[in-house]
């Protein structure tokens, strides 16, 4: 017994139900082939009336059928019939026994045999292949091909693939109202054919405020594009119709409604699509705007644009995020990737290697710092000197360009200006005096000191690069110009550290209280943004501002969200003590930390990994201060009590598949 039954609903699918049921007696009288009766098959359909009949010789025929495959018959073998339909249901039969619906079950009654006097069933060999019921996912996946093979203009691919698959690629009143808006048939899409896609929607949604809410910001979109059609096309009239008449009375967005006034002032097309951001009428602005309404539409009716590219791109890109050696700026595009490998980047492309060993100093190195465009490094000693070195940014190799002199005490801190113009060296605990250096002429600009008792051992350069802020454990710190000229002074704060944020007003300083406090100098306030239980020996601040990066001494490196004021990660391998290291921000886009280490070795960390990716060896003391160049992502720098910097690179030796990264993948060394 086969029935059709038809399930209304506002997405317009029907179901095809096909029952078949089959009882063998052995009192059963084998057909008569002769009669042309046998294995008549009968569909009634859901209002009663009764269908096309399908009989064993061939004589009935399936009206709905838009494609039929037929194989000859030999050798006693029984033909058989294809037939796809339109809305995605096919019917199978093999001499008019059998049909299959859409999800693949097939109904196989009993095959006619001269040489038995019973039937057989689907398992005594009707051999009738069941069609797969494809799962949800498998006919999105159909749907997202058929998207991108429609967006390639193969369109005849597109009908083969849904008709053979039985998928749909968008319903029906979503091809009309794409098409509708891409011609600019604005009065055909407003309103009924919305109303039509909020009753889509209800077929799989509860009717909720939300619905009316999508379908009242559709028309707002598609009346927008309207009026300035209109009055882009000098349509004036026309144009104030759909303000005050279809716009206004939606009520929605009335400062927008507003601004869409406004441009009734406009004297030429040109001025109307600057003054509104707007392509102009054309399929580039209809496009943009079909791209907006799909936002609204539920993919079931309508997919989103470029929805499988989109994927892609979402692919590339987590594999990029889970590479730890990836430290390269590719573009976005899916053109600059082969979608068939693994993204995969080779050790042997990160700053693993030396490259270059200074030795210039005599003594101690106790800070380097690279430049802010990245082609100068400056580096202080226990020597009492400067030595700022200049990048070749070809073959990444440095070479000595200015030496200064002067610091009785030596240089353990360094500060480049946002423009790279001066150089401001601080000493260690016991010095009260600060040199602020022109580092193109290599004159002394400043030398500044409070007083005799003071201590100056950090300083920050405010975002306008005419202040800097300046302090030590002594009990102070402050705020100055270039010449040295006291701005403002803030007591009782014993700074280890200073950082000026992006806002040119907050000034991050840690104290001994085992905490970075927030001061500004504007309204004279301050807030506790971070507290450790350990001495904080120093600090970064990533370019954002929204990270920060500690050396908490006995602990190691710390990394801090300074916008919800909460510790993000524990990074472990390095030894710290009481000795103050300053790590730091690097890489492609500072998704690196590097830290030196008490044990003499340089830690690499990515940052959203808390064990080293890379530990690198060759210091023979205390690796006290790191710099990763902030436009070469593959140069770094250290500075070490043994007297020397030592320049990190890539492999000096790349074959073109390292280089590629392609053939290697990425692995720790421990």
């Amino acid at each position: 017994k086969f029935s059709k039954c038809s399930f209304p609903n506002n997405s317009g699918v029907c179901f095809l139900v096909l029952r078949a049921e089959h009882r063998l007696s052995s009192r059963l009288t084998p057909p008569n082939r002769d009669s042309g009766a046998g294995g008549a098959l009968q569909f009634a359909a859901a209002s009663g009336s009764v269908g096309p009949t399908l009989t064993a010789n061939g004589g009935g025929q399936d009206r709905d059928s838009e494609l039929s495959c037929r194989n000859g018959t030999q050798n006693g073998e029984s033909s058989s019939t294809v037939a796809a339909h339109s809305n995605g249901l096919i019917s199978v039969t093999n001499n008019g026994n059998a049909v299959s619906n859409n999800n693949g079950v097939a109904a196989q009654p009993a095959s006619n045999n001269n040489n038995n006097s019973s039937s057989s069933t689907a398992d005594g060999g009707s051999g009738v292949k069941k069609k797969k019921r494809l799962s949800q996912s498998e006919e999105d996946v159909i749907r997202l091909i058929g998207q991108h093979l429609n967006d390639l203009g193969l369109n005849q691919t597109v009908d083969l693939l849904m008709q053979e698959s039985g998928c749909r690629l968008e319903h029906p009143s979503a091809t009309k109202f794409r098409n509708h808006v891409i011609e600019g048939e604005w009065d055909k899409v407003q309103p009924s054919s919305l109303n039509c896609f909020l009753n889509l929607q209800q077929a799989v949604t509860v009717v909720c405020a939300l619905c009316l809410g999508r379908v009242k910001r559709m028309k707002f979109l598609l009346l927008q594009q309207k009026y300035l059609e209109y009055l882009e096309d000098g349509k004036v009239l026309e144009a104030l119709q759909v303000l005050r008449a279809e716009l206004t009375p939606l009520k929605y967005n009335t400062e927008r409604i507003h601004i869409l006034s406004g441009y009734l002032m406009c004297s030429h097309a040109e001025d109307l699509r600057a003054k509104a951001e707007w392509e102009g009428k054309g399929t580039a602005s209809r496009t943009k705007l079909l791209d907006k309404l799909q936002t609204y539409l539920p993919p079931s009716v309508m997919l989103p644009p470029r929805r499988l590219q989109t994927l892609l791109k979402q692919a590339v890109e987590l594999q990029r995020e889970r590479c730890l050696y990836h430290n390269t700026k590719l573009d976005s595009g899916l053109d600059s990737v082969s979608l068939l490998l693994d993204h995969s980047c080779s050790r042997k492309q990160f700053p693993c290697y030396t490259q270059q060993i200074l030795t210039e100093h005599c003594n101690e190195v106790w800070f380097c710092k690279f430049s802010n465009d990245g082609t100068k490094l400056a580096t202080g000693s226990k020597d009492t000197t400067v030595i700022v070195w200049q990048v070749d940014m070809e073959i990444q190799q440095l070479k000595l360009m200015k030496t200064l002199e002067g610091h009785a005490y030596g240089v353990s801190y360094l500060a480049w200006s946002p423009d790279d113009a001066y150089l401001i060296a601080c000493g260690p605990d016991d010095c009260s005096e600060l040199w602020l250096w022109n580092v193109q002429t290599g004159e002394l600009r400043t030398k500044m000191s409070q007083s005799h008792e003071d201590s100056l051992t950090s300083v920050a350069w405010n975002p306008d690069g005419k202040r800097f802020v300046t302090g030590g454990q002594r009990g102070q710190f402050y705020q100055c110009d270039l010449d040295g000229n006291l701005l403002d002074s803030w007591e009782g704060v014993r700074v280890q550290c200073l950082w000026c944020l992006s806002d040119g007003r907050t000034v991050l300083a840690s104290d001994t209280h085992q905490r970075i406090r927030g001061y500004n100098f504007e309204d004279l306030t301050d807030r506790n943004i971070v507290q450790e239980d350990h001495p904080i020996m120093s600090f970064t601040v990533s370019k954002n501002g929204r990270l920060a990066l500690l050396n908490v001494a006995t602990q190691g490196v710390h990394l801090w969200d300074l916008q919800d004021r909460v510790l993000v990660r524990k990074y472990q391998g390095v030894t710290q003590g009481f000795y103050t290291i300053h790590s730091c921000f690097g890489g492609h886009n500072e998704d690196f930390i590097a830290s030196g280490s008490e044990d003499h070795k340089v830690y690499i960390w990515h940052r959203r990994s808390e064990l080293p990716i890379a530990e690198l060896t060759g210091h023979t003391r205390t690796v006290n201060c790191v710099s990763w160049n902030p436009v070469v992502p593959g140069l770094l720098a250290s500075a070490s009590d043994d007297g020397t910097i030592r320049i990190w690179g890539p492999a000096p030796f790349l074959d073109v598949q390292d280089a590629e990264g392609l053939n290697e993948c990425c692995s720790m060394d421990s």
